[in-house]
Order: C-alpha cells, then sequence, then structure tokens
C-alpha cells in the first residue's frame, strides 16, 4: 500500500519538472547550445567533468542528475573591462536555479572568482552534487560597459558527485 503513494508523489514531482520546461519553450531555440556530446554524457567519469553550457534564461532537464538547472541571470559584474588597467580583476556572479525531482528549486550564486571573505563562491553543493561555474562571457568592454551585456551571457558550468558523497559508500 505503501507504495502507491510513493508512486503518485515521484509521479507529480516529475510532471512538475517537465511542465517546467514546456513553460520556458520560448528557451527552445537555445537548447542546442548545450555542447556535450552524447557519448561522454553516457559514462559516469565523463559526465562529472562535461561542462554543461547555458544563455541566459535557458532551462535545461539534466536526466543524468536528476536535475532541472535554468541559468537566471548575472546579479553583479564587476569584472575590469578589457583594456582598463584595474586595482582588482572584479567579479560576475551567475545566479542559476537547480531543482531535483524531489526538492524545491534553490538559486545558486557561482562567481567567477573564489573569495570566501568577500562571500564568492565558484562552486556549490546541491543533492549530492557539486556544481562550479567554469565559463561566463562576454566579458564587459570599455566601451559598452556591462549593462549592454544584460540578456547576452553566457555560462559553462561543471557538475560533479560531492566529495562528501564520493567518500561515504
Amino acid at each position: 500500500m505503501s507504495m502507491i503513494p510513493k508512486t503518485i508523489l515521484f509521479s507529480i514531482g516529475l510532471m512538475s519538472v517537465l511542465n517546467c520546461n514546456t513553460r520556458k519553450g520560448a528557451n527552445a531555440k537555445n537548447a542546442s547550445s548545450i555542447n556535450t556530446p552524447q557519448t561522454a554524457m553516457n559514462s559516469s567519469s565523463a559526465k562529472d567533468n562535461a561542462l554543461i553550457n547555458l544563455s541566459e534564461g535557458e532551462n535545461k532537464f539534466l536526466k543524468e542528475y536528476d536535475m532541472n538547472v535554468t541559468f537566471k541571470g548575472v546579479s553583479e559584474d564587476s569584472r575590469c573591462p578589457e583594456g582598463v588597467n584595474c586595482i582588482w580583476a572584479g567579479v560576475a556572479v551567475a545566479q542559476v536555479e537547480v531543482m531535483g525531482t524531489a526538492t524545491r528549486p534553490v538559486i545558486l550564486n557561482l562567481a567567477s572568482t573564489e573569495n570566501p571573505g568577500r562571500n564568492y563562491h565558484q562552486s556549490a553543493d546541491f543533492n549530492g552534487y557539486t556544481i562550479s561555474l567554469h565559463t561566463i562571457n562576454p566579458y564587459p568592454t570599455s566601451a559598452e560597459g556591462t549593462s549592454a551585456l544584460r540578456g547576452k551571457y553566457k555560462i559553462g558550468i561543471i557538475i560533479q558527485k560531492s566529495a562528501t558523497n564520493a567518500t561515504k559508500k
């Protein structure tokens, strides 16, 4: 008897995740920007090092990780523009929403540089995985600044089994 309610709850959760993908259909044209080879996704060691590319606003369900990932946008971009001499290189912070098949959505703030003193972290843990920001483009220029980049950002993330989970068997 207890198996039926679990199956129903799992089905509802799965439908919710799939419904999120459907509502984000306007971004479907960007789905082809995922540059991860299909063969790399099939082996567990290769998938842990595969770069997953997302355009700003893009939503992707990653079946191999049982999670939905959405690149919400860039909340901060203080990187030193190209061609300018700066005292500090600056940082960009990408907001990535992740949701497991049985979890609520969580916003991760992933920074382009690791600086714990300023609360900037390149990686965050979620649902047994470590999600790391690998790339964030384009880079600001002195002519346009960061305001011209809104809606044009692209990120590359890497998802790996968390170190705490890897040691537990």
